[in-house]
């Protein structure tokens, strides 16, 4: 049985440690009864969505069924990066090869579009340019990163450099990994003071945001929508679904096509700058190639290692999975092994079963969502490309559009019931499996 993790700090569990300079309020806002544009979510992509369609032209309302950024906007670990997560040959299998042409040159686009939107908006978000390396958990693993390095720089303009396994220690100090692949324009940030400037960007433009305002039914008027809240009803003309792993009824046909993946993260107590410099020399945000998904990163006051990864597929009591993250920071760190906590918590990512992004209309509902794991970036990005298609602008147009959204048989119900057998599988057999293969 696993030990009890111990907690250093009054931070209760599940309270993420972005909240302790940064923590999401409600808005007081009054629901106007009609709008040209009704967005359904206030996260990243409700919020970017805003900001296109009102620059647009359009009276824009945004609603949100709890508080503004109290989701995974607020709760990521703040890496900020747009390579494809799937290799140019997958893409080209799934959807062809114009789809994963566009997907490769739009990582560059996608990057390039959410630092100038930082800029242009004045959001101070703590972003550094750190850059991310992505650390080979087998030399299996580093010959399939050789590969993609070779298609990323032939389909893309990505900057992107192989670290080989005698060059590693000046990255990271660990005996875990085989190589690693550097994205160098890649970077972190403050996730809950990035949502934070975007709502201060939506607010200057007067575009009201409702909180506590939960779509509970939607009836189409004729070509509008007409959406019954808890806070009353509105009629728009266009709506936006921005709601990503915390999508519910009666949005039943996404639901059916995106699903919540809980991610778990845990931040240490303060640690001396020489640690941090010895374990971490080259200051980058970190992924593992592994089918754990462990990703962590320096604080940015530089103080603190944030460490997140899939503790468990399904809800999991905080204080075992904080464990389970705490073993394998000591697994990659033996250093920390008597290093405390002062946070654990949790959000959702939103998955689709192509673990890949999808931009796109269906009843007269206009949605970007199933992130897969890289919201931080793409999320404002294709935000703002469903807002301009809610409005019918001409940028509205991505690759994303052509991806694939489709249902799986694995998922018939609203609630995703396959990740109790998929989280025994993967503990059970893969992480297994894959330390054997580190092993071998």
């Amino acid at each position: 049985m696993a030990k009890q993790t111990d907690f250093k700090g009054s931070a209760p569990l599940g309270r993420p440690y972005w909240w302790e300079e940064t923590e999401p309020k409600a808005t007081d806002d009054d629901l106007p009864d009609t709008a040209d544009v009704l967005i359904v979510g206030a996260g990243y992509t409700g919020l970017s969505a805003a900001i296109a369609a009102h620059d647009s032209g359009a009276r824009v309302v945004v609603v949100e069924a709890g508080i503004p950024g109290e989701g995974a906007s607020s709760r990521n670990g703040g890496m900020v990066g747009a390579h494809p997560r799937l290799s140019w040959d997958k893409l080209a299998s799934s959807f062809g090869r114009d789809v994963a042409d566009g997907v490769f040159a739009e990582a560059s686009s996608a990057l390039a579009w959410a630092l100038v939107f930082i800029e242009d908006e004045s959001i101070a978000c703590d972003f550094q340019q750190t850059g991310r390396i992505q650390l080979a958990w087998t030399g299996s693993h580093y010959a399939s990163q050789q590969r993609l390095a070779q298609s990323v720089s032939a389909k893309s303009k990505v900057e992107v450099a192989l670290v080989p396994p005698e060059n590693l220690a000046r990255e990271i100090e660990t005996g875990c990994y085989q190589g690693g692949l550097l994205f160098p324009e890649h970077g972190g940030l403050h996730p809950a003071k990035y949502h934070a400037g975007m709502l201060a960007a939506v607010q200057r433009r007067n575009i009201p945001v409702v909180s506590r305002a939960r779509v509970e039914r939607l009836e189409r008027d004729g070509t509008r929508q007409c959406a019954y809240t808890s806070k009353g009803q509105i009629t728009a003309d266009k709506l936006v679904l921005a709601t990503n792993g915390y999508t519910t009824r009666p949005f039943r046909w996404h639901v059916s096509r995106v699903f919540p993946l809980p991610s778990f993260l845990i931040a240490t107590e303060e640690l001396p700058a020489n640690l941090i410099g010895h374990l971490a020399p080259g200051r980058r945000m970190m992924v593992e190639t592994r089918a754990r998904h462990s990703y962590f990163r320096v604080s940015p006051d530089g103080k603190r290692i944030l460490f997140g990864g899939r503790s468990a597929m399904r809800d999991i009591p905080l204080d075992l999975a904080a464990e389970r993250l705490r073993q394998t920071m000591v697994e990659v760190w033996p250093e920390l092994e008597g290093t405390r906590l002062t946070h654990a918590w949790t959000g959702n990512t939103g998955f689709s079963f192509a673990h890949m992004p999808h931009v796109g209309e269906q009843d007269g509902v206009c949605f970007a969502m199933g992130y897969s794991g890289s919201g931080t970036v793409m999320a404002p990005y294709l935000g703002a490309k469903v807002g301009y298609l809610a409005v019918g602008d001409a940028r509205a147009e991505t690759a994303y559009q052509h991806t694939r959204f489709s249902r799986h048989f694995l998922h018939p119900f609203d609630k995703p019931h396959f990740l109790k057998a998929a989280d025994v599988w993967y503990r059970q057999w893969v992480d297994r499996w894959e330390n054997w293969q580190a092993r071998s």
